[in-house]
Parts: structure tokens; C-alpha cells; sequence
């Protein structure tokens, strides 16, 4: 055994994808200290991403100020690689956590098109953006208007639009918009599969966390609606309907139709932008895990992302999990070697959370002394 590749997804409410990784190394250099260890630390677009980035695969964390969901200064960040790849979670400047008022009538997401200029006055080419964790439902209108878009109400004065306005907007003008991102790729790392509107779209699933109620969740479903009329008038993009559409108060949507944003699941992104592949042509063995393995696990989640590569490879994958579900043996033929559970104990998660950590290390241990007795 010389090289091993780790690539987790966090547990959720126990430990993020860095600890984890940390933890692995250390279970197994107990029993191969000269192995070789790539981490890759996993983040799904929300918070986390962009530390989860630098830290596999360098560059820096460039500190800007820019506007919070109401339009309060606030610092901010992203991260610059090497590549003239900027990472961007739309959480560091629209996020839940940055405000104590919850109302998406009244948050926007203008601080993400300042990231988002900020990142290509500083050379970036390619911006990736992470969706989550969103206080807005203003389908990105926001973030566009401060990268250059023009809204026009019936008056024809301009505004910017947020979740409660956008059935105001009556003229859209994307010139500047256009030779600001001029040569600029975007890619929209998203998890959910949501159309912009309906029963399982952005304002029903997803906005009551935000601040809606039984009240007003109809008032701002026909903000949005009204909003996609006008996009699909003036932009001619009438899709409401592509998986990731209603991610992030219609973020998804608004990426796809105001800049031509690739919408993808993160994991895909993180195996691009690491060059996965390449990393594990000479690897004897890759890790991966997440909180729990069940039927969500096949729709996109980080091991089974992984097992698309490593199949392909021949490389063994052994998923580390919180909790494996029934029903998941089709996972063996699609790449993955074996599934361990770190529940030692066979407990509910809240009584076993507190050891978690300690849990996860004992579990790798025994992997690797089982590896170690076959080499021998």
C-alpha cells in the first residue's frame, strides 16, 4: 500500500469533509507511515466550499467588502486559484446566518455579483459558484444587477429588483451585464434537483425557512412567476423547469438565463477542478464517505460521483459512512468496493453524534489493519 486518495463528504452536525480527512490520515499512517495521502476535502457549493477548495488545490482568499442581504456593507470573501478560478459561495454575501430579520420579500443578492466583479477585475476567467444557504428569493436579480444588468419598471425607471419586487420588472437591458462577463465561464455547483416554481419549486420547498408564511408564500410564488414571464420575453429563456432551477430562491434559474452558467452537482465540480482522475491512476486505494448511505446517495451524492472515476480506473473505493440504509447493494456494481458504517454501537444518531470522531477513527483502523494482514 503506497498512496491513498481520501475524498469524504462531511458528516453533517458531527464533522466537516477537512476533519474527516485528518482523522483517516491518522488511523492509517498508524499502521503505513510512509504512505502517500491526498486529501480532498468535499463541499457542496454552500458554506465551507471555499476553504475545501484552497485547501486541495492552493491559491488564496481574496477579502473584499460588498453588501449583505439588505444592502449593509459587510466583508466578505472568495477564493482566487491558480488557474484564474474564482469559488464563490453565495452564503458569504446572501446567507441565512448574516442577518437577524428573516423577510424574502426584501433580501437580494447583489453581494454576489460583487463578489462575482471583484473576482474578474482580479483576473478570474472561470466562476464557480456555490449554491445555499440563501435569505433570498430574488432569482439571482440582485447579483445581476450589480454585475451590470438594467431592470425597468412600467415607468421605465430603473431598479433593483428583490423577492418582493420582481413582478415589477417590466425591461430588462443586459448590455453592460454582457461586456462585463465578456469571456468569462460560468459553472453553478448545485445539489437539488427543483424547478423554479410549483409545489416543488423554490418559493414552496425552500422559502418558508427564509421568512415566508401560509400569508404571503402565494404573494412571493407570483413575484416569481411574473419574473420568468418578463426573462422569457425579454431574454427569450422560458426553461422553469431544468433541474437546479429553483435552488437558492431561483438562483439556479438566474444563473442559466442571465450568463449562461453550466449548472452542475458539486461533486462533479470538486473531481474537474482537482483533475481526480489523474490523481488516482497510480493510487492503490480511495476513501470516501458521507453521513448517511441510503437511495439519495445514487442521485448525485459525493461516493457515488466517486465510483463513476474510480471504476473506470479499476481503483478500489471503500465508502465510509455515518449510516447504511437497506437496499443499497446495486452500489457494488456501480464501483464501489465496500461500505463501512461508523456506528459502532448501532445507535440513533443523537446518541451517538459525541463519538462520532473517535468512532470514524476506529473504523478506519480496522480497514487498514485488515489491509495490512492481506499484505502480509
Amino acid at each position: 500500500m503506497k498512496k491513498v486518495v481520501l475524498i469524504p463528504d462531511s458528516f453533517k452536525g458531527t464533522m466537516s469533509s477537512e476533519e474527516i480527512c485528518d482523522i483517516m490520515e491518522s488511523a492509517i499512517v498508524k499502521h503505513y507511515p510512509d504512505i502517500e495521502i491526498v486529501k480532498i476535502p468535499v463541499a457542496d457549493g454552500g458554506e465551507g466550499s471555499v476553504d475545501c477548495f484552497l485547501k486541495a488545490v492552493g491559491g488564496k482568499k481574496i477579502n473584499v467588502e460588498v453588501c449583505n442581504p439588505y444592502f449593509e456593507k459587510i466583508n466578505s470573501f472568495y477564493g482566487l486559484l491558480d488557474n484564474h478560478t474564482a469559488i464563490i459561495e453565495m452564503s458569504a454575501s446572501a446567507g441565512l446566518p448574516l442577518i437577524d430579520k428573516l423577510n424574502p420579500f426584501g433580501t437580494t443578492t447583489y453581494g454576489v455579483g460583487e463578489l462575482i466583479l471583484d473576482a474578474i477585475k482580479n483576473g478570474a476567467t472561470r466562476i464557480i459558484m456555490g449554491l445555499g444557504g440563501s435569505s433570498t428569493n430574488d432569482c439571482g436579480a440582485g447579483c445581476f444587477s450589480s454585475l451590470g444588468a438594467k431592470f425597468f419598471d412600467e415607468n421605465n425607471r430603473e431598479f433593483v429588483p428583490t423577492g418582493g419586487t420582481l413582478s415589477r420588472v417590466k425591461k430588462i437591458d443586459l448590455s453592460t451585464l454582457k461586456e462585463n462577463t465578456k469571456n468569462v465561464e460560468f459553472i453553478t455547483m448545485c445539489d437539488i434537483n427543483n424547478p423554479l416554481y410549483g409545489q416543488n419549486g423554490a418559493v414552496f420547498q425552500f422559502s418558508r425557512q427564509k421568512g415566508a408564511t401560509d400569508d404571503t408564500i402565494n404573494l412571493l410564488e407570483n413575484e416569481v412567476k411574473n419574473f420568468a414571464k418578463i426573462v422569457e420575453k425579454e431574454l427569450c429563456f422560458c426553461d422553469v423547469n431544468f433541474e437546479g432551477a429553483g435552488a437558492a430562491g431561483g438562483m439556479g434559474f438566474g444563473m442559466k438565463a442571465f450568463v449562461n452558467s453550466k449548472i452542475q452537482m458539486g461533486i462533479d465540480t470538486v473531481l474537474d477542478i482537482v483533475n481526480f482522475d489523474k490523481k488516482i491512476t497510480d493510487c492503490d486505494l480511495v476513501i470516501s464517505g458521507e453521513g448517511k448511505f441510503d437511495s439519495q446517495s445514487f442521485s448525485g451524492k459525493v461516493v457515488m460521483g466517486v465510483a463513476n472515476h474510480t471504476k473506470k480506473f479499476d481503483v478500489p473505493l471503500i465508502a465510509v459512512v455515518g449510516d447504511i440504509d437497506d437496499n443499497i447493494e446495486s452500489a457494488y456494481e456501480k464501483g464501489v468496493t465496500a461500505i463501512y458504517s461508523i456506528n459502532r454501537v448501532a445507535k440513533d444518531f443523537c446518541k451517538v453524534k459525541n463519538r462520532a470522531k473517535n468512532d470514524l477513527m476506529l473504523t478506519v483502523d480496522t480497514i487498514f489493519r485488515t489491509i495490512k494482514m492481506c499484505d502480509r
